[in-house]
């Protein structure tokens, strides 16, 4: 019997942890099938493009759900970064390599902000992180003064660059993202990461610095945030008063697609890839088959809820397969 249970309790934890890889390749297939563009080399690297500025932008909050934080600032760290680097390009001629360091110190500042009021203020990161998300939308508004932010044509033409029929922005992402993984599994602080994830108390013992790890999580969520805010308008051409609204919560859905738990101390960066090409696939194939526009909104939503949902099994299952794991087999009685 307790051999049938603890079967049964892998088999479901097997599929809460590989069911988006499962369902990614059923809508890759249905994709395929129903519709006729969808194949085509042009449209698969088109995915491929869409993908980069938030393989970058969600790296940095990866870290921070790893350590069982939150953080839904950085649509917004997105939206003040590109505005104010825009207005320096095209309304004040300030030089690129001027502009752009300047949006990647703003992306830190503000993530440094958000650290420390967590960690130093003790403020729950939800409503810290909440809170810089309406306020620094604001003060991106008033740079913006309310109308669109253009880029300099060589960003522009930077963003639909191409080397052979892959767009230039999608290997400098996955070169991006293969650093953060090595920060993540072959340094002390990517050990650290997880094991706060997995209780700050027995973290703390252990001798790790948490606050100071949980700091620079958040410090690097804001600064990864502006540097695929870089990507996102020269993708876009320009900055719309609508940039990085969203973004958060699709970097949310991405992490947690990709395996990262919103609970903390699990994860790689090697399934999150396939996170964020999942969210990119689903809305690249509504477009394919004529959705309405509409309907983007409601089909994001619902990957959300399921991710998350699907994140919560996950996790009290797996409190069931250790407490299974802890109980000795029955011995009969000879």
């Amino acid at each position: 019997m307790l051999r049938s249970s603890r079967r049964q309790l892998s088999i479901r934890d097997f599929v809460l942890s590989y069911g988006f890889v499962i369902a990614l390749v059923l809508v890759f297939i249905v994709y395929a099938v129903s519709t006729k563009h969808f194949l085509k080399l042009t449209n698969l690297m088109a995915i491929l493009h869409t993908c980069a500025p938030t393989l970058i932008f969600a790296s940095g909050l990866a870290l921070v759900l790893m350590t069982g934080k939150l953080d839904i600032s950085i649509g917004s760290i997105i939206f003040l970064a590109t505005a104010t680097g825009g207005a320096l390009m095209t309304r004040y001629n300030v030089s690129p390599w001027i502009a752009f360091p300047v949006m990647m110190l703003i992306g830190a500042v503000c993530g440094a902000i958000n650290g420390f009021v967590v960690t130093v203020l003790k403020v729950n990161p939800f409503i810290t992180t909440m809170g810089s998300m309406f306020v620094l939308r604001g003060i991106a508004l008033t740079v913006t003064t309310g109308v669109l932010v253009g880029i300099p044509d060589f960003l522009t033409d930077f963003g639909s660059a191409r080397i052979g029929p892959v767009f230039v922005d999608f290997p400098i992402a996955l070169v991006f993202v293969f650093l953060v993984y090595l920060l993540h599994t072959r340094t002390k602080f990517g050990r650290y990461i997880m094991a706060i994830g997995n209780g700050e108390e027995v973290a703390r013992r252990l001798g790790v610095r948490v606050e100071r790890v949980v700091f620079v999580a958040f410090l690097l969520s804001g600064l990864f945030a502006s540097m695929g805010g870089i990507l996102s308008m020269a993708q876009v051409g320009g900055v719309s008063l609508h940039m990085g609204v969203g973004l958060e919560f699709t970097g949310i859905a991405a992490c947690v697609i990709g395996g990262i738990s919103l609970f903390g101390g699990e994860g790689s960066f090697g399934r999150y890839v396939l996170g964020v090409l999942t969210l990119a696939v689903i809305e690249n194939g509504l477009v394919h088959m004529g959705a309405s526009v509409y309907a983007y909104p409601f089909v994001r939503g619902g990957i959300i809820f399921i991710a998350m949902y699907a994140d919560t099994l996950k996790s009290l299952v797996q409190t069931k397969v250790k407490q299974t794991i802890e109980e000795p087999e029955p011995t009969g009685v000879g």
